[in-house]
Formats: C-alpha cells, sequence, structure tokens
C-alpha cells in the first residue's frame, strides 16, 4: 500500500484536530501546549501538514520541529508518554486502523528522537536515555 493510499488528507485532519483537541484539554499537557501556542488555527495547519508528510508522503510540512521541542524547559520522560498516550487513545478512536498502527509507529519515533535531542542539547556529556513504550 503507497503512502497516498494509506489515508486520505480528511482523515489526516481529523486525526490531528481530535488529538490537540484532547492535548488542549488535558491536566498535564494543555498547560504547556497553551502556554506556547498563540495561534492554534495556523498551528494545527501545520501539524496537518506534518502528519500529512509523514502518512500520505505529501511532502507539505517544512519547518524545525527539533529546536521548538529543545527551547522548552523542564520535559521529561513523562510527559513525551503521556503526549503517546493520548495519541494512541486518539488513534484507536480512528476508523482507519492501518492509518493508525503508522501514525503510532511514526509517533514512537518522533518522540524518541525528540526526547534524545532534547537530552544531548541539555546535557551534552551524558548518555541520552530511551522512552519507555510498554506504557503506552
Amino acid at each position: 500500500m503507497s503512502s497516498h493510499e494509506l489515508c486520505t488528507d480528511e482523515e489526516v485532519t481529523q486525526l490531528v484536530h481530535a488529538f490537540y483537541a484532547k492535548v488542549r484539554r488535558d491536566a498535564v499537557l494543555g498547560p504547556i501546549f497553551n502556554g506556547h501556542i498563540d495561534d492554534w488555527n495556523h498551528h494545527l495547519a501545520k501539524l496537518v501538514d506534518f502528519w500529512s508528510s509523514i502518512l500520505r508522503g505529501t511532502g507539505r510540512y517544512s519547518g524545525t520541529p527539533m529546536q521548538k521541542h529543545i527551547a522548552l524547559h523542564h520535559l521529561d520522560p513523562a510527559l513525551f508518554q503521556r503526549w503517546l498516550a493520548l495519541f494512541k487513545e486518539t488513534l484507536n478512536e480512528q476508523p482507519n486502523q492501518a492509518m493508525s498502527e503508522r501514525a503510532y509507529a511514526s509517533a514512537q519515533r518522533i518522540a524518541q528522537s525528540l526526547w534524545y535531542s532534547y537530552q544531548m542539547n541539555r546535557q551534552p556529556d551524558a548518555l541520552p536515555t530511551d522512552l519507555d513504550f510498554s506504557q503506552g
């Protein structure tokens, strides 16, 4: 199955909007995201482009998410695991489970990559630790 056959733009948009509605309401993640995002409509459009690029191979996203996350203070594994848990919960509600499976595998890789980069930026002399995906 090619990337374009995996899901539609509408399915990607539905996923992103449903997920970030949960994030915004979440007691742990909501204050972090709401404290850093001024224009949610603009941010959601970027996130749709990001996930469309990953899941559909559209190449619509251009940006530097790594730098934005490294600039945040006080990130820890529990925050990444909470993000992944909410993402998985949202994916389980989607009718397209093939899309959900690929999205979750991608989300785990993205979270791990962001966590590695964050640690290496904050503590360049220490070995970065892995996220524990067994909780998801």
